[in-house]
């Protein structure tokens, strides 16, 4: 920390004239944003409700909105991160030169254009905004910042700050208490020793995640982490679960995303299950003995989860199941199946949907769904390996009628919108952790290649893309650990959830770019990891809600408000 001659850092005495309102810029965003709205309501609303016509015809706008309310929402929370790390004595030089960086760059999209992805740029026109919005938008205080997103001695200083800091768990502080902080400690001893070393190996030879693995993984907890302490979990917050995940998915994201199906299970037994069902299944799953798995998505239906097919009919103390299933992650190797099935065919839409808890064999490579009514193949992919995808079959697959969730008909739906929140936290923590391991190794990897009598990172263009790498993913971590402690304070936060995932893999996926591009051609070759991480870092825009379908969430929600 750079300290003034009085004791304080400089860092903090810039933050207290920011919070006595010398640039207030998230409070100048927020008012950007509610013309932004009202410009919208214009646009789609009819007679107090949202016109879906209207709004599928207005989709780069709605989305737009989306994309400014969620920088909107980052803004905010790297201000309050600065307050709260300021007023524990913890905000560093380097805390404080990201957390300005990130606000500086983030005021400079929102003027002069925000990229939804890297041929899509929302700009305030788009959202019926006129050049008077914009200039009183940006008053003298918010260009000022704003020029600090260009200035290239600030860049080259961070960069420095960086490379001093390069032993640092997450670069920066990331504001976690004691406790938190020491699970983090914890799981990257873990990763390192058990993970790390081999996850290229896994990733190019596609092979499981060895069980011995999985195995350690129950040991540590990572699979009753929020389950309830009466069953056999740790019965912590989704904030311990986007720690851990990040820290796993910094080793490997099929370590990461084990923990997910136990997450999804987990959540679906506890909101929706039998008082039977939870005293059942819920100790299984937190001890890591039963391994469950998602059975949701089908062939031609993605998002649209209205259309499901696939039919459960009743006969007798059973039903069978008869439909297919794809993309279904690690399938083989689970012995619980969380269905999501038709079981009333004349009822279209949401309403005739049901959730089963599937009971089936562990399988093998050689002999993948040894159970009776159920067949499936492997479904190859570029990368998110280690649990492998399949697409499953199932021609009259019995599932005892005890395991319907809840013990009632037509609820599947309304089950499983009550996991999203955490299953889209847990998804942005992954991209958390990719974008962090694809930050390490280019940092390592600049840092020891020299070119031209001097190691690459001494070129600005190179230490720019690290210090924005940094940046970004400081700004992903803090907009997703705010997304879980609104859910561990038992406040609605599918909008917070749906930013923290929206913006988290977008994240992700251009640290993984901006990596392979440090790497040069060394990166487009296979033996090195940062291709593998190129790979895993794609699907975090499409699983969980692909990007085009949060940014319709969010907007739709924002503009019913």
């Amino acid at each position: 920390m750079t300290t003034a001659i009085d004791g304080t850092s400089a860092g903090e005495k810039s933050l207290r004239s920011n919070l006595a309102g010398e640039i207030d810029y998230a409070a100048a965003a927020a008012t950007l944003i509610e013309k932004a709205k009202s410009r919208m309501i214009e646009r789609v609303v009819t007679n107090g409700r949202i016109d879906s016509a209207k709004l599928e015809a207005e989709q780069h706008a709605a989305h737009g909105f989306a994309w400014l309310a969620t920088y909107v929402e980052a803004l905010r929370q790297m201000a309050d991160y600065a307050a709260r790390m300021s007023s524990e004595g913890r905000l560093g030089e380097l805390e404080h030169q990201l957390t300005e960086l990130a606000a500086a760059e983030y005021l400079a999209q929102i003027a002069g254009g925000i990229a939804m992805s890297q041929g899509e740029v929302v700009r305030l026109a788009d959202l019926g905004l006129g050049e008077r919005d914009r200039e009183e938008f940006l008053d003298e205080p918010v260009r000022r910042l704003m020029a600090k997103s260009t200035d290239v001695e600030l860049r080259a200083h961070v960069a420095g700050l960086i490379r001093e800091q390069q032993a640092a768990a997450t670069c920066a502080d990331a504001g976690l208490d004691e406790t938190y902080e020491a699970m983090r400690d914890e799981m990257r001893r873990f990763t390192e020793a058990e993970v790390a070393p081999h996850a290229h190996e896994w990733h190019l030879a596609n092979d499981y995640i060895p069980i011995d693995v999985i195995d350690k993984m129950s040991e540590l907890g990572v699979f009753g982490l929020t389950i309830p302490e009466n069953f056999g979990g740790l019965g912590l917050g989704k904030e311990s679960m986007c720690v851990v995940s990040e820290e796993l998915s910094r080793g490997y994201i099929g370590v990461g995303s084990l923990g997910t199906r136990s997450e999804i299970a987990a959540e679906l037994i506890l909101t929706g299950g039998t008082d039977r069902q939870k005293d059942h299944w819920l100790p299984k799953i937190a001890s890591g003995e039963v391994l469950p798995t998602a059975v949701f998505t089908e062939p031609n239906t993605g998002s649209d989860l209205a259309s499901l097919k696939t039919r459960a009919v009743l006969d007798g103390e059973v039903y069978k199941v008869t439909g297919q299933k794809t993309w279904i992650t690690h399938p083989v190797r689970a012995d619980l199946m969380t269905m999501l099935v038709r079981t009333n065919p004349g009822e279209s839409g949401y309403k005739g949907l049901s959730m089963l808890l599937g009971e089936k064999s562990r399988g093998s490579d050689s002999d993948p769904f040894p159970d009776s009514g159920i067949t499936g193949g492997e479904i190859e992919v570029l990368g998110y390996r280690g649990m492998k995808e399949y697409e499953i079959s199932f021609d009259g697959f019995e599932v005892s009628a005890d395991n319907l969730l809840g013990g009632e008909e037509r609820q599947g739906f309304k089950q499983l919108m009550q996991t999203f929140e955490a299953a889209r936290i847990q998804t942005a923590a992954r991209a958390v952790g990719v974008a962090q391991s694809a930050f390490d190794l280019a940092l390592r990897y600049a840092t020891d290649r020299v070119q031209f009598g001097k190691p690459i990172v001494s070129f600005p263009r190179v230490a720019n893309k690290i210090v924005m790498m940094a940046v970004e993913t400081h700004v992903a971590r803090q907009l997703t650990y705010f997304a879980a402690r609104e859910k561990d304070q038992g406040h609605r936060c599918d909008l917070q959830a749906g930013m923290a995932k929206l913006l988290a893999a977008r994240v992700a996926w251009a640290s993984a770019d901006n990596a392979l591009q440090i790497h040069g051609g060394n990166g487009f070759a296979l033996e090195y990891p940062v291709s593998r991480l190129l790979c895993d870092a794609r699907i975090l825009n499409i699983f969980e809600g692909a990007a085009e379908i949060q940014a319709q969430v969010i907007a739709r929600r924002l503009l019913a408000a």
